[in-house]
């Protein structure tokens, strides 16, 4: 009886050890191995172009100099036919002539032992591409990655220029550019001097993680000659433009200068000695000291009025009225640009001719002059009527907006 009594102990104790070992082990399986997925849960797939490529084989590549379409899908076994009905017949979608050199390309093939062309993707720019279906139904798609914005803020000093500043912030050159068109109308950046700053905010964008330029810069301030110049983006009846912090609008009827020079070699006077008539006598416009076929833009929308020749005076010369008010002149030009006549319509900034010295001039340069209602003004005192200004429908919103970045912009 006690044999029994001790083998029935013996199997007791087994079995408690048994139940906690297949508990523990259940236990451990879970937290090593991934849940059964839940009812209605679906796997995730690798997806490219939006393509489920789980199966598929990807092959990319980049476009080589002189290579079009039919180069890219005739080894691949697409027919010539099907090739040319592309080209024919997806041109509202993306015109296959624009295919160029250095942009990426992909092919989408099936794992067959004779793997078959599915797909043709060709990127138009980094976040856009056009994608052409080759089996069954033949078309193409166009078709934008996912692009992530991120918020920048910098700052810099100006020592030599603006570019080398920007770039000494590790920061996109091409912002200088923009700084350059936004405060076009507002300070001279042939005339920035050391020390003054500026301060951005703006943000950059990044496509399957690689920077591809920055979109919106939305607010900055550039600080020349010790005063602040703000400017933020705003968007009202669906156009965007760049405001000052009082609802002003940066742009101007004018640019600030005609042309990109090396100096001011003379300005506005009453009593300027003529370095070639040996006299002293009035010069009321600015010389613009330039390398000769420096191009000269129009600082104002405007019709041509005058052009000629002074052989003893401004030697190849335009007059520009620009309105009821102001009227330019370029004087001193080497040559016009094409299609400049009396009566032509220009803009803002279209090229109108190129630097020279003709005329009564000791070297190349542009005499630029400003006439107000028909009496001569100094160009370097013209101030522009701002455009258009927050309307009062907008004004709350657009507060709003500066109370958010003035800070962010001076506490930088």
């Amino acid at each position: 009886m006690s044999q029994i009594k001790y083998a029935s102990h013996i199997f007791f104790i087994a079995f408690i050890v048994l139940l906690f070992a297949s508990c523990h082990s259940s236990e451990r399986k879970s937290k090593d191995q991934p849940n059964p997925m839940k009812q209605n849960e679906t796997p995730t797939h690798r997806q490219l172009y939006g393509i489920n490529i789980d199966s598929l084989t990807v092959i990319r590549g980049k476009i080589k100099k002189n290579q079009f379409l039919a180069d890219l899908l005739l080894p691949q076994g697409i027919s010539y036919a099907t090739i040319d009905y592309l080209a024919k017949h997806t041109r509202t979608v993306f015109d296959v002539r624009k295919i160029r050199k250095g942009h990426p390309y992909t092919y989408i093939k099936t794992r067959d032992s004779v793997p078959k062309l599915l797909y043709f993707a060709y990127e138009i720019s980094p976040s856009h591409y056009v994608i052409y279906h080759l089996q069954d139904s033949i078309y193409a798609k166009p078709g934008q990655k996912p692009i992530v914005h991120q918020q920048k803020k910098i700052k810099g000093k100006i020592n030599n220029s603006l570019w080398l500043a920007i770039q000494k912030q590790k920061a996109d050159p091409n912002l200088a550019i923009k700084l350059s068109e936004i405060y076009a109308w507002t300070i001279d950046f042939f005339e920035l001097r050391k020390g003054d700053a500026f301060k951005v905010i703006y943000n950059e964008s990044y496509v399957d993680g690689n920077y591809v330029g920055f979109t919106e810069l939305q607010a900055a301030n550039f600080i020349h000659n010790g005063e602040n110049h703000y400017a933020f983006y705003f968007k009202q009846n669906d156009k965007g433009d760049y405001f000052d912090e009082n609802g002003n609008s940066l742009e101007r009827t004018f640019l600030k200068a005609p042309l990109k020079y090396r100096r001011i070699s003379s300005r506005f006077t009453n009593h300027r000695w003529h370095p070639i008539l040996k006299i002293y006598r009035p010069h009321h416009g600015v010389d613009y000291a330039a390398a000769e076929g420096t191009p000269v833009h129009s600082i104002g929308d405007g019709v041509i009025v005058k052009k000629g020749y002074q052989r003893n005076g401004a030697g190849n010369y335009l007059k520009i009225r620009h309105n009821g008010t102001y009227t330019t002149q370029y004087a001193h030009l080497r040559h016009f640009a094409k299609k400049m006549r009396v009566g032509v319509k220009v803009h803002q900034g279209q090229l109108i001719g190129y630097v020279g010295h003709t005329g009564l001039a000791t070297g190349p340069h542009l005499d630029f002059r400003v006439y107000k209602f028909g009496h001569t003004i100094n160009p370097l005192k013209l101030k522009s009527p701002p455009a258009k200004p927050i309307e009062k429908k907008y004004r709350p919103a657009f507060d709003s907006l500066v109370q958010h970045y003035k800070p962010l912009l001076d506490s930088l």
